[in-house]
């Protein structure tokens, strides 16, 4: 079908400007004015490629994701332009000229449009998903009813801060056991794969019986030769059929509780999820968000159903007069220090500041959780894998050594 592009006028003399798919110049004309736009210019444009229409489906785009320092660095900024006057529209386009990310500067460029045309900054900022999160929306539309959207992003800024060095820990912790359970893996595979075979054929032909942990090595040496194949076929399908089972509803919640009972795993994976969903809190109900929304919210930024379903708990037991700590701490799945200090929050008015204090002191639970795993688990994999390739080596020096003894 043919794409028109428009320039027009719509409802309240605002100047519009975009496309249109129609059969006809006339259909066009039709379309735009059932619309209420009352176009001044139409001309035919580029027939759009189904192939652009599909990669938009799949949202490839979303495969460029805005890095959290330069969101940041936009909300900081953003607030201290607006605290200092600056109208929101020129503040949108003094920094779509600074921003340096390509796909953060066009959906700023585009939020800047939306807005010129009337729209507010958090319905503008709901149209892009990919890029402002249901919390950021959430806290700029509270910002904005409530007067202090300069306050509001600044606390934002700190917001995607923290959670930016909470994510580069967990992964910097993370990177050093698993290059070590790479390297191992790829050691271990060439030995049993092409020296096993080969020292093999050589002990064989002494016409000796090899000792019972040679033979068990040479067996796992043929055998993965030969069903090598179907082996990693298997082994795929297998994660192929996990990653399915948990994404289903039931499948998630078996596998969020399970990792949450791992040790040290688990103690660290609980304390990651309630510095995220008390540092969310706190941000939401600062930013003069309800109760009951920001519960709502902060339950999706856990990371883990059981946890999140112990929330989302709460947060109906508020609308029936309960408190938000006496219901986490009937869950079981907090411990007795966050559903204190809530409750002391709830008490004294300053739940916000009681949930910082939380997301703070859990913060630091799971740096010395890091510490504590790093320092444990790379001599734990070095050791695993230092007693299997000695067995391989004992396993080849067995048969030469009785060979020598009986000359």
């Amino acid at each position: 079908m043919p794409v028109y592009r428009y320039r027009g006028v719509a409802s309240g003399n605002r100047a519009v400007s975009a496309s249109i798919d129609a059969e006809n110049l006339r259909a066009a004309r039709a379309a735009l004015r059932a619309e209420g736009i009352y176009p001044t210019q139409i001309e035919l444009g580029k027939t759009r490629s189904p192939v652009p229409e599909l990669l938009s489906k799949l949202s490839l785009p979303e495969l460029r994701r805005v890095p959290d320092l330069d969101l940041a660095l936009f909300s900081s900024q953003l607030g201290v332009l607006l605290n200092a006057g600056v109208p929101l529209v020129q503040a949108l386009g003094a920094l779509t000229e600074q921003i340096e990310n390509e796909r953060l500067r066009s959906v700023v460029g585009a939020v800047r449009e939306e807005v010129n045309q009337g729209t507010t900054l958090a319905d503008a900022f709901d149209s892009h998903p990919g890029v402002f999160d249901e919390l950021y929306t959430s806290m700029v539309r509270s910002g904005e009813s409530s007067g202090a959207l300069d306050l509001v992003l600044e606390r934002l800024s700190s917001y995607v801060e923290n959670r930016m060095q909470l994510r580069n820990k967990l992964i910097g912790a993370m990177i050093y056991p698993m290059l070590i359970l790479v390297f191992s893996v790829i050691v271990l595979g060439v030995l049993i794969a092409f020296v096993i075979p080969k020292i093999t054929a050589l002990l064989e032909g002494m016409d000796r019986d090899l000792p019972v942990l040679t033979q068990i090595v040479v067996w796992m040496s043929e055998f993965l030769s030969a069903w090598w194949l179907p082996l990693v076929t298997g082994v795929l399908l297998s994660l192929l059929a996990f990653n399915r089972l948990i994404h289903t509803t039931r499948g998630q919640r078996w596998w969020d509780g399970f990792r949450l009972r791992i040790p040290l795993v688990g103690r660290l994976l609980r304390f990651v999820s309630i510095s995220r969903f008390s540092r969310t809190l706190s941000t939401l109900v600062s930013g003069g968000l309800n109760i009951v929304s920001a519960l709502e919210i902060s339950k999706n930024v856990t990371g883990n159903v059981v946890i999140g379903d112990a929330i989302d708990e709460a947060r109906k037991a508020i609308t029936k007069g309960s408190t938000i700590a006496g219901t986490l701490r009937a869950s079981g799945e907090f411990p007795p220090l966050v559903t204190h200090m809530i409750s002391v929050g709830e008490a004294s008015g300053e739940l916000d500041a009681m949930l910082r204090r939380v997301a703070d002191t859990y913060d630091q639970l799971v740096d010395n959780a890091i510490d504590r795993l790093m320092s444990l688990l790379p001599p734990v994999l070095l050791l695993v894998v230092g007693i299997m390739v000695a067995g391989i080596m004992l396993s080849t020096m067995l048969p030469i050594l009785e060979l020598t003894q009986g000359l």
